[in-house]
């Protein structure tokens, strides 16, 4: 993430590089091996978090070693982090074996880490949001929330919930949902696209271009329904002009590294939602989070991605707009399979558990 306000680059970026800004983090070669753990200041090796010490316990997590020694600290009976070893991954105790007590532990171990200032540019008061994001088993499946469930019995994916502002100290995947909104014909040249500024009060990206809308996916809302809230809520639009007329199209996901160094490994949901020509229609902030709309040509799109003012995830956003509407195409740029490829990632997951 970051907290300053946008830079134009010097020389423009290609559609790749935009791509790897924010699908820029894989695997060490010796990730799951002892050598791990030979520097317990290095920022580049990860821990797995499972929820249980099983062979069979699914990971949920990516632990830097500074979050494993803290962990260690905690008092018995939470976690369980045995000594290095090939193989090794943290994760809860046996007695915190259901979604209730899980969420329970990381609220009081997320919010006392807040208070005492444990990793405050992530978690500090002005980064706290406030908002509980989902975690699950399979980080691919489907998304069931089961919060007052005592049992882990036939619960299926759901695993727990966590303060959002934490997942990344966790390297949890997230979850989110991502509109363009735009005017006229999507595969015509003088498309136009509606553009919002981030306000400059922002927690994450204060001032950087976005998509037309966006934001997370809270625990028990469903996909679509966090895209009808945000667009109401964000650019204070009718909620039927959102159900009648935003159409699913598929999902990206990206390996993101933030500047702390921690993971952020992301799934965004993708709608298009094309204006109707005899509806007059103008996006306004509403909750604070923008500062305004503007309403772009295709070419200044292109031109305000390339100088890299975009959000890192809102051009990843555009680029998967432009190939499905052909403004990007294999004739055109030689990067064309490489960009298709890495904006469908699965995060190096089957290397999570891993033994070296």
């Amino acid at each position: 993430m970051s907290n300053d306000p946008p830079s134009p680059v010097s020389s423009p970026l290609s559609y790749l590089e935009l791509v790897k800004i924010c699908d820029n983090f894989r695997l060490p070669h010796n990730h799951g091996s002892t050598d791990v753990f030979q520097k317990p200041s290095d920022i580049d090796s990860f821990v797995p978090w499972t929820l249980s010490q099983s062979p069979r316990s699914p990971a949920v997590g990516l632990l830097r070693l500074d979050v494993v020694d803290l962990l260690r600290k905690e008092k018995p009976g939470t976690w369980v982090i045995p000594e290095p070893q090939a193989g090794h991954r943290v994760s809860f105790d046996a007695s915190v074996n259901t979604p209730r007590k899980r969420t329970a532990v990381l609220k009081e171990l997320c919010e006392r880490w807040r208070d005492t200032g444990v990793f405050p540019a992530s978690i500090g008061p002005r980064k706290w949001r406030n908002e509980m994001y989902p975690v699950y088993r399979n980080p691919f499946g489907a998304h069931e929330y089961y919060p007052e469930n005592d049992s882990d019995e036939g619960l299926g994916n759901y695993a727990f919930e966590m303060e959002r502002a934490a997942c990344a100290l966790f390297g949890v995947v997230t979850y989110g949902i991502h509109v363009t909104i735009y005017q006229g014909i999507a595969s015509s040249p003088q498309v136009k696209i509606w553009v919002p500024t981030r306000a400059k009060t922002k927690q994450t990206w204060p001032s950087w271009l976005d998509n037309s809308v966006a934001g997370g996916i809270p625990s028990g809302m469903p996909v679509f329904e966090s895209l009808v809230k945000e667009c109401e809520e964000e650019a204070s639009m009718d909620a039927d002009i959102v159900r009648n007329h935003a159409k699913p199209v598929g999902a990206i996901s990206y390996f993101f590294r933030n500047r702390m160094h921690f993971l952020q490994p992301e799934v965004e949901y993708v709608y298009d939602l094309g204006v109707p020509h005899d509806t007059p229609f103008q996006p306004r902030p509403s909750d604070g989070e923008v500062e305004s709309f503007d309403l772009l040509s295709l070419d200044e799109v292109k031109s305000k991605m390339r100088q890299g003012i975009f959000k890192p995830n809102c051009a990843v956003v555009l680029i998967d707009f432009f190939v499905r509407h052909g403004h990007l195409i294999p004739d055109d740029e030689p990067d064309y399979m490489e960009i298709v490829t890495r904006l469908h990632g699965r995060f190096e997951y089957e290397r999570w558990c891993q033994q070296v």
